[in-house]
């Protein structure tokens, strides 16, 4: 398994003419990345058109169905093909019978992104799914430490656009070992979830390092698939510390260069020691 991937596939990133302040009103090229609609079909039926960057669609649909609960194993989809029109992507999958029937009864109940609204819900008490339980790793804040270091050299998109988010397996030493990238964080990481659960990774031990804020989302996404650990480069809000509560998950938050703060760990003698730190 690696973490490398090109950054620079023809499609996933586009040039255009640019004028840049300082340098004479020359026009240069810059390179900008791709966003286009990707159209997520389960038997003929549309469930959901997301905005993403066109790379690693098979990894993405996959982690999508598996993180939405769609599907609950990877064994119920049966086949998947990517179509490219002029109007964006489909990814037309073939799944289980039962899967496909109950989400025919649920899809007018999908969950809306935070900034979108809660489209299709119907009550405050369908806004939040069940969170799946997980079993928090032991991780030493110098391999959350080591794999913040690394990030940018396993984001190509990143450095050739600037417009990316990513998201990072690690091992329990804080060797980064797959990654995945997308202007969306959501997507980023539904592509590694797929990536990983295609590759049959074990998940039990390890952490998943996102160059974002931890939504809710980030934390039910991640412990959908038994990952015990959320670390992320920005803050968490309030309801993704909640859920990584409820679940057992430990949840980093502004993990930078020398420093990292531990909003919820199931050792509670962790998240005293960092409270008593910051509070020096």
């Amino acid at each position: 398994m690696t973490g490398e991937h090109d950054g620079t596939r023809e499609g996933v990133t586009a040039m255009v003419d640019v004028r840049r302040t300082g340098e004479a009103g020359c026009v240069t090229g810059d390179s900008i990345a791709q966003e286009v609609p990707v159209a997520l079909v389960y038997n003929g039926l549309s469930h959901a058109v997301m905005m993403a960057t066109p790379a690693d669609l098979e990894d993405f649909a996959l982690g999508f169905s598996l993180t939405e609960g769609i599907l609950a194993h990877p064994g119920e989809l049966y086949g998947l093909d990517v179509v490219t029109g002029e109007e964006g992507i489909s990814i037309n999958m073939e799944i289980f019978t039962q899967r496909w029937v109950e989400l025919k009864q649920q899809r007018r109940n999908l969950v809306g992104r935070t900034g979108c609204g809660l489209c299709g819900t119907e009550s405050l008490a369908q806004a939040i799914r069940p969170i799946t339980p997980v079993v928090a790793p032991l991780l030493q804040d110098a391999a959350i430490q080591r794999a913040l270091a690394d990030l940018p050299r396993h984001q190509p998109l990143q450095a050739n656009t600037g417009a990316t988010h990513g998201a990072a397996w690690c091992s329990a030493q804080g060797e980064i070992l797959l990654v995945r990238e997308d202007v969306g964080r959501h997507n980023a990481l539904d592509k590694l979830i797929g990536a990983l659960r295609r590759q049959r990774e074990n998940l039990d031990s390890g952490f998943v390092l996102v160059s974002s804020r931890a939504s809710y989302e980030m934390v039910h996404k991640s412990c959908a698939v038994g990952m015990g650990a959320l670390v992320a480069v920005s803050a968490p809000t309030s309801l993704a510390i909640a859920q990584a509560h409820l679940a057992g998950q430990l949840l980093v938050g502004f993990a930078r260069p020398g420093r990292h703060v531990i909003y919820h760990s199931p050792d509670r003698t962790a998240v005293l020691q960092a409270k008593q730190c910051l509070e020096q």
